[in-house]
C-alpha cells in the first residue's frame, strides 16, 4: 500500500469511525432524553401525592346546555302546588336572570313524577330510569352554585374555576398534576355528541392547557371517520418511513433544545412521539368490535356513530388504557321551550348510556378508582319561559341552585346531599360552589387543590382560585 493510499485509508476510516461514534452518542442522548420526557410526562408533579388517592381517574359527563334539575333529581312539591302563581318577588329581587328579565315570572312546576329509589330511596324523575337503577352507586348533589349565567363563560367557570378565557381546564389541571398512566394514548381525552334542542357549541379552549405546557391540553376524539385528524398515514407513506421522519425530527429539536432550554420544544418532541403511537393504539382504542354483543347492547351502542353511547363505550376503553382524563360532552340541554320533548329526547340519548357505563366500570373493578361527574354548567330556573300550553314552555338559566351526581373514587354511594328551597331557587343547605366540586374532585386523586399551582405572570394560580373546601360530608 502506498503512502498516499494509507493516508486515504486513514483519513476515511477516522471519519468513519467518528461518524459511527457521534451516532451512537446522538442514539444514546436521545433516548436519554426521550426518557426524561416521558418520565415527566408519565409522572406529573405531585410527587409524591399529597394523600393517598382513592380515584386514579375522572370520566366527566357534561350534559350541555343546564339540564333542569326540577326534573331530574330535585323534586319540589311547594312549586308544583304554586304552579301558574306569580313567582314571589321576595325570592327574585335583586338575582341575575338571563332571559327572563323583565318579563312575568311565574312558577312553572316541575313536569313529571318523581319516585324514590334503592335502599336508601334516592328520588329521582321518571326522566331518568336507567340512572335510577343505579341508586345505590351514586351521590346526589341538590346544591350547586355558579356564577356565570350564559353559556360559554358557564362552561369556561365550570372547566376552568374563572370566566376568563385562557386558564387551564381541568382536565388539563389533573394531567399536569399526575401525568399519564398511557404510553401511547393522551393522558387527557375529550368527546362531543349532540341531540335535543339548540346544541350550543363548545370551544375548543374548554379543554385547553391554557398557560400550562401544551402537552397537557385536552384532545379532542371524533366519533366518525379518523378518531383523530391524520392519525392515517398518507398514501404511499410506510409506517418505517413515517417512524424515520419523527426520529430525525426528534433529533432536530433535541440539539435546538440543548441550545436554548425551552419546554415547548420537550412538548413537541414528546407529542411527536406520542402522535406516533398514537396511529397504532387509536384505531383499535375506537374499533368496538371485539367488545360482546351484551355489552353493546347495555349501552345502546350501534356503532361508531357520534353518539353519547358509543363515546361512553369509548370512555370506558380509554379508563382501562390509562387515560386520567375523559371529558365528554353532550350538546342539547338548553330547554328554553319544549321542555318535554327535549327532556325526552336528551334522557333517551344518555340515561341508559350513563348508567350501562356506571354497571360496566364496577363490574370491570374500576368504579373504585374513576370519579364519574354527571352534571351542566347551570341548572334551570323554577319559572315558566315562553307563553301557551305546558307542552311550548321552557326554563331560563339558573345559576343559583342545581343538581349534579357523582359516583366512584372513593364519593359516599347511595346518598343526597345538600337542598334547595321550597320552589328549587336558592341553594340553602350544604352548599357547594363550583370551586368546592373541584378541590373534592382533586381531594380523591391525591392532591391538595391549594398546593396544585403554577407559577405565571408572577402569580402562582390554582383551579380554585382563591377559593375551595373539600366536600368531607360526602367522601369515603
Amino acid at each position: 500500500m502506498s503512502h498516499d493510499s494509507r493516508r486515504t485509508f486513514l483519513k476515511t476510516t477516522s471519519l468513519g469511525m467518528g461518524s459511527l461514534a457521534l451516532g451512537e452518542l446522538l442514539a444514546r442522548d436521545a433516548g436519554a432524553a426521550a426518557k426524561a420526557v416521558q418520565d415527566q410526562i408519565s409522572q406529573g408533579v405531585v410527587q409524591p401525592l399529597h394523600y393517598p388517592a382513592k380515584a386514579k381517574r375522572v370520566i366527566f359527563l357534561c350534559m350541555a346546555g343546564g339540564p333542569s334539575h326540577l326534573e331530574t333529581f330535585d323534586p319540589k312539591p311547594k312549586l308544583a302546588q304554586m304552579d301558574g302563581e306569580p313567582m314571589p318577588e321576595s325570592v327574585t329581587a335583586g338575582q341575575p336572570i338571563a332571559q327572563l328579565q323583565g318579563q312575568q315570572l311565574r312558577c312553572w312546576g316541575p313536569q313529571t313524577k318523581f319516585r324514590a329509589h334503592g335502599k336508601n330511596g334516592q328520588v329521582i324523575s321518571d326522566y331518568l330510569p336507567h340512572i335510577a337503577g343505579i341508586a345505590d352507586d351514586i351521590c346526589i348533589v341538590r346544591s350547586l352554585k355558579t356564577e356565570q349565567i350564559n353559556h360559554d363563560p358557564a362552561h369556561t367557570f365550570m372547566n376552568t374555576g374563572t370566566q376568563i378565557s385562557g386558564r387551564p381546564s381541568m382536565g388539563a389541571w389533573v394531567n399536569y398534576g399526575l401525568g399519564s398512566e398511557s404510553d401511547d394514548l393522551p393522558g387527557f381525552v375529550v368527546m362531543v355528541s349532540r341531540a335535543g334542542r339548540n346544541p350550543q357549541p363548545i370551544a375548543s379552549r374548554q379543554w385547553h392547557s391554557g398557560f400550562l405546557p401544551s402537552k397537557y391540553q385536552g384532545v379532542l376524539f371524533h366519533s366518525a371517520g379518523d378518531p383523530v385528524h391524520y392519525v392515517s398515514n398518507p398514501a404511499g407513506v410506510t409506517r418505517s418511513r413515517q417512524q424515520d421522519v419523527v426520529d430525525t425530527i426528534g433529533q432536530l429539536d433535541r440539539m435546538r433544545e440543548s441550545l436554548v432550554h425551552n419546554p415547548e420544544i420537550s412538548t413537541r418532541i414528546s407529542q411527536y412521539e406520542l402522535a406516533f403511537r398514537m396511529q397504532m393504539s387509536v384505531p383499535e382504542l375506537t374499533d368496538i368490535s371485539d367488545e360482546p354483543q351484551h355489552v353493546l347492547d347495555s349501552y345502546g351502542v350501534k356503532g361508531a356513530d357520534g353518539s353519547f353511547a358509543y363515546n361512553c363505550l369509548v370512555a370506558r376503553r380509554l379508563a382501562e388504557r390509562g387515560v386520567r382524563f375523559v371529558h365528554l360532552y353532550h350538546r342539547g340541554w338548553d330547554h328554553h321551550g319544549g321542555l318535554r320533548k327535549y327532556m325526552d329526547i336528551c334522557c333517551n340519548a344518555t340515561d341508559q348510556p350513563t348508567a350501562a357505563l356506571i354497571r360496566d366500570l364496577k363490574q370491570r373493578g374500576l368504579l373504585d378508582d374513576t370519579l364519574v361527574v354527571w352534571g351542566g354548567e347551570f341548572g334551570r330556573t323554577p319559572m315558566a319561559q315562553k307563553k301557551g300550553s305546558n307542552s311550548n314552555l321552557g326554563r331560563d338559566h339558573h345559576i343559583k341552585g342545581f343538581s349534579m351526581f357523582l359516583a366512584g373514587g372513593g364519593i359516599k354511594p347511595g346518598v343526597t346531599y345538600g337542598n334547595t328551597d321550597e320552589l328549587g331557587y336558592n341553594a340553602e343547605e350544604n352548599v357547594v360552589h363550583v370551586h368546592d366540586l373541584h378541590a373534592t374532585m382533586l381531594q380523591r386523586l391525591g392532591i391538595n387543590h391549594k398546593r396544585l399551582t403554577y407559577r405565571y405572570q408572577g402569580r402562582d394560580f390554582r383551579l380554585t382560585d382563591v377559593a375551595g373546601h373539600v366536600v368531607k360530608d360526602i367522601i369515603v
